[in-house]
C-alpha cells in the first residue's frame, strides 16, 4: 500500500513524477482516434479497458493522470517505485500480473471496473514483448466492457536494455498515438474462444503501434490528428472527422462484437 512504502520511495516517486512531467512537456504529442469519444478525459457511464504495450508506458502515464483510471502493476519489488510514481501521476493501482497474484488482481480489477477505466500493459511485466496476455480479454468478456487498443510510437527514442526495450523520448521529439475502436468481447467464452479474440486484439494493437511508430518517425501531417496535452484534449471543431490510416479487420469495427 502507498502509506506502507518506505520514506525514500515516497519521496522518490514524487520526485520522479515531477521529472517526468517536466521532461515529457517538451514532447510534441498528437493522436488519431477512430472515435474521439473513447478518450478517458470524456465523462462516461461505461468504463473501458485501455491496452497498450509496456515499452510505451510513459506517454499515457504523463497524459492521462486524474482521468478515473486504475492501472495493473506487477507485485514484484521492481514495480514498487512505479507504483508510487503512478500514484503521484494520478492513477489508482492494482498489484498483480499473469505470473503472480493473477486471481486476486483480476477480482480487484473486476470491482474497480464497475466505476473506473482500466489501463493494462498486456505484455507486462516480463513479456514476451508485444505479446498480449489473455487477462484483458477475460475481463472484457466477464465484465462486458469494451477494449480500446492504444498504439503508441515515438520518434527515435532512447531504448533501455530491458525485455521490452522501454522507450524514453528525446527532449523535443515527436510522440504519436493511433487509438483504435471499441472492441466488445462476447460473454461466456471458452478457452478457445478467448484465445481467438486474444489473437485478434494482439494483431490490431501491433498494427496500430506500427502505424503510430511510422507516423512519429515521418513527422507527416495527418487529417484529423489532434494535439494532446496533459489531462486535456485540444480539439479543432473545424477539423475533418479523424480516420485511421490503416484498414481495420472486419471483426474489429467500432461497437461491434469480435467475430469468432
Amino acid at each position: 500500500m502507498i502509506e506502507q512504502s518506505p520514506l525514500w520511495m515516497r519521496w522518490g516517486g514524487m520526485v520522479a513524477a515531477g521529472g517526468i512531467r517536466a521532461w515529457m512537456s517538451t514532447v510534441d504529442c498528437r493522436a488519431l482516434f477512430y472515435d474521439p469519444s473513447v478518450d478517458a478525459i470524456h465523462p462516461t457511464t461505461r468504463p473501458r479497458i485501455y491496452v497498450f504495450w509496456h515499452e510505451y508506458l510513459l506517454l499515457p502515464l504523463y497524459l492521462r493522470g486524474h482521468c478515473n483510471l486504475t492501472m495493473l502493476l506487477s507485485k514484484h519489488r521492481d514495480a514498487d517505485l512505479l507504483y508510487r510514481l503512478a500514484f503521484h501521476m494520478g492513477f489508482k493501482c492494482v498489484r498483480g500480473s499473469t505470473y503472480g497474484g493473477a486471481t486476486e488482481a483480476l477480482l480487484e480489477l473486476s470491482r474497480a471496473g464497475r466505476h473506473l477505466h482500466m489501463a493494462i500493459t498486456p505484455d507486462g511485466p516480463r513479456g514476451p514483448r508485444r505479446r498480449l496476455a489473455q487477462g484483458p480479454i477475460f475481463l472484457a468478456s466477464r465484465l462486458q466492457l469494451p477494449i480500446v487498443p492504444f498504439g503508441i510510437g515515438i520518434d527515435r527514442p532512447w531504448r533501455a536494455p530491458s525485455w521490452d526495450r522501454f522507450a524514453i523520448p528525446r527532449p523535443g521529439s515527436r510522440a504519436r498515438a493511433v487509438v483504435g475502436p471499441e472492441i466488445m468481447v462476447p460473454p461466456g467464452l471458452d478457452r478457445d474462444g478467448l484465445e481467438r479474440r486474444r489473437q485478434g486484439v494482439e494483431l490490431l494493437l501491433n498494427q496500430l503501434t506500427d502505424d503510430a511508430e511510422a507516423w512519429a518517425i515521418s513527422g507527416e501531417q495527418r487529417t484529423g490528428a489532434l494535439p494532446i496535452s496533459r489531462q486535456g484534449l485540444l480539439i479543432d471543431e473545424n477539423a475533418a472527422q479523424p480516420k485511421l490510416a490503416l484498414a481495420l479487420a472486419p471483426d474489429t469495427r467500432r461497437s461491434r462484437r469480435v467475430a469468432g
